[in-house]
Order: structure tokens, then C-alpha cells, then sequence
């Protein structure tokens, strides 16, 4: 019988240095033997954000060290990985160049196959490392720079039904925690001040919540946090615009999911199965996975969520991409570019920035 095939992933499109090692599985999840994420953390916390150049300085003195720590780890001799997979954008330039020449350099030295992977699609198929996912599916991408409604039908094949306009809900969170004072990054910690606070507090914008279909908007929502954190004058107050942002956001993801379900619907008209998949650093957080699981049962919808662990940017769901590509021979020869605004929709219009049309 012969070996499940075993695929080495590699993520660096960030402030995250990360190697991972998978094996298929006949029980349709693979298996994870590494998953090693190193973070920036204290790198980029005195400037409130991250700084490129200083990422990428990071990835190129830690990769080595991360990929023998993956290494080690898995248990697994080099001339078992059947292939290498590395992330190829979206991103920052800098950081992608660091770990996407390292896989090219890994496969070229072992002779294996290379394979250029979407960051995007890597949160898109994460929940496949833990629960066995059917295509169609509808996809809600959150994170610190994207934020989308997807409709999955299969492996490299997207629909977008909508995005934000202007800012990520990710980088929502983010703002909101350096205006309260909270160390970068600070956006993650917002959920536990929220629950210290009066979410009925203040009254935030819910940007374009009743027009532009599938589409969000978060920048409005961003200026409301800042007009009000300036006549903040105790931490109870704090905690109360917390829990009201935190709110906030879940009414607008509330909203826009149920007209994605409908946009979906749609689409996939013929379907028996519904799922929904909350993917992306945003989907960690546990009051809108709440929010979230309710309005699929509601509607009617299977909801699945990654694991905690792998919400966030990581080289386990490079390595599931690479696995599936793996599967259908699609590879990439090893002059494959860097691509920081690759898209998982090529055919949807770029919707990002001042005089948007909704």
C-alpha cells in the first residue's frame, strides 16, 4: 500500500514565521505532525503595528530554525515529504519573498515538487484540518486585512459576494484596542473588555448595514471609536466602548451573513447540504462564532469554525492547500512569483477605497 502523501507548508506573509508538516489521512482529515508558529509580537508592539522591513528581517533569521524545529518535531525524514507548498500572497512583498524562496529552495535541493499557495485559501480550507468539508460552501473570511463573503465551489474556484469597502474588520479590532490603550496586538483582548462593559453604552455607525448587498464597511465605524476614546475618562468607560464596538460588529456580521446566505442560495440552488465557514485571526473570536452558529441554525446552515489554534496565520492550512493540490498534480515551477494582491476571485472587481459604487 502506499504512503499517504506528506506535505510541508511554509507561511511567512506577515509578522508570523511559521512551518508546518501534514499526512494525508484515510479518515478524509489529515493528520497535523508540526504546526510551529513563531510571532513578531514584541518586535512591532512599540510601533502600535507592523513594520515590513522589520518582519521580513525576522523571517530570514528564523526560518531555518522554524522549518528544523517542524522538522524535528513531525518525526518525519526529509525524503518522506512528497511536496513543499509556501505561500505566495497575498501579503507584504518583503515577507512573502522570505518564505516563498525557501520552499523553492527546499524543493529544488530534494527534487519535490513545488507548490505556490493563497494565503486566502489557506483560511478557506483550514477547517479541513479538523472536520471533513463538502464543497459548495459559503465562506466568511475575517481578519486583520481581509474581510469577504465567498461562495467555495470547489479547490481554486470562488465566487466573491462581497468584501469590505475600505477597512478589514481585523484592523476595526486593532484600532479600537490602541485607542483604548490596549498593547499591539490588541485586537483579540477587545472580547475580554467587552465583557467588563455596557455594550448599550454608546450608539456606533453600522456602515452601508441596509445597502450594498454583501458588502461592509468599517471605516465610519473606526472614526465614531476615535471621536468617543478622546472623552474617555476612566477605564469603565473603556470597557463600555469595548463592548459596544464589540456589539457593533456583530449586528453588522449578523446582517451581511444572512444576505450572503441568500446571495449563496442563489448560486448553489440545487444544494442539499449547507455550510457556512467562518475563517480568519477574527473567527477566534468566541462572541461572534456565537453570534454566528445561531443565525446558521436559524437559516438552516451546518456552521464550521477552525480550530482556535488555527484561526490565526499558520502553516497548517498552507500545507492542506498543498495537499489537495498535490492530489490533482497541480504544481508550479520554481520561478512562480511573489503576488501581494492576489485575489481568490480573480473576476471580482476591486472594490477598495473612496468612490466606491454600491
Amino acid at each position: 500500500m502506499a504512503e499517504k502523501p506528506i506535505i510541508l507548508g511554509i507561511e511567512t506573509s506577515c509578522d508570523e514565521t511559521a512551518v508546518a508538516i501534514i499526512q494525508d489521512d484515510e479518515s478524509g482529515v489529515p493528520k497535523i505532525l508540526s504546526n510551529i508558529i513563531s510571532s513578531q509580537f514584541d518586535i512591532h508592539k512599540e510601533f502600535g503595528g507592523v513594520v515590513p522591513e522589520l518582519a521580513a528581517r525576522s523571517h530570514v533569521e528564523k526560518i531555518d530554525l522554524i522549518a528544523k524545529k517542524a522538522i524535528d518535531e513531525s518525526g518525519v525524514n526529509l525524503d518522506k515529504v512528497s511536496a513543499i507548498a509556501a505561500t505566495a500572497g497575498p501579503g507584504l512583498i518583503v515577507c512573502l519573498t522570505v518564505g516563498l524562496n525557501f520552499g523553492k529552495a527546499m524543493a529544488s535541493s530534494l527534487g519535490l515538487p513545488f507548490i505556490g499557495v493563497n494565503h486566502l485559501e489557506g483560511h478557506a480550507l483550514s477547517p479541513k484540518l479538523n472536520s471533513k468539508l463538502n464543497y459548495p460552501y459559503l465562506l466568511l473570511l475575517i481578519s486583520g486585512g481581509h474581510t469577504q463573503f465567498l461562495s467555495v465551489q470547489g479547490l481554486g474556484k470562488y465566487k466573491r459576494l462581497g468584501t469590505t469597502i475600505d477597512d478589514a474588520v481585523g484592523e476595526a479590532f486593532d484600532k479600537t484596542a490602541k485607542l483604548l490603550g490596549i498593547e499591539f496586538p490588541g485586537g483579540p483582548q477587545i472580547e475580554q473588555y467587552a465583557k467588563r462593559g455596557d455594550s448599550n453604552k454608546y450608539k456606533l455607525p453600522k456602515p452601508i448595514i441596509n445597502r450594498g448587498g454583501c458588502n461592509l464597511s468599517f471605516a465610519g465605524l473606526k472614526t465614531a471609536v476615535l471621536r468617543i476614546s478622546q472623552t474617555i475618562k476612566n477605564k469603565q468607560e473603556k470597557y463600555d466602548l469595548a463592548a459596544s464596538f464589540q456589539k457593533t460588529v456583530e449586528e453588522i456580521l449578523y446582517k451581511k451573513s444572512i444576505q450572503a446566505i441568500k446571495e449563496f442560495k442563489k448560486i448553489n440552488i440545487n444544494n442539499k447540504n449547507n455550510t457556512f465557514v467562518v475563517a480568519g485571526g477574527v473567527a477566534a473570536n468566541k462572541k461572534i462564532r456565537e453570534v454566528l452558529s445561531n443565525l446558521c441554525k436559524r437559516e438552516g446552515f451546518k456552521s464550521i469554525f477552525p480550530p482556535i489554534n488555527l484561526c490565526g496565520d499558520n502553516a497548517a492550512m498552507i500545507a492542506m492547500v498543498g495537499l489537495e493540490k498535490f492530489k490533482l498534480k497541480k504544481f508550479n515551477t520554481l520561478d512562480f512569483p511573489a503576488n501581494p494582491r492576489w485575489s481568490l476571485d480573480e473576476n471580482a472587481a476591486f472594490l477598495k477605497g473612496a468612490g466606491v459604487k454600491l
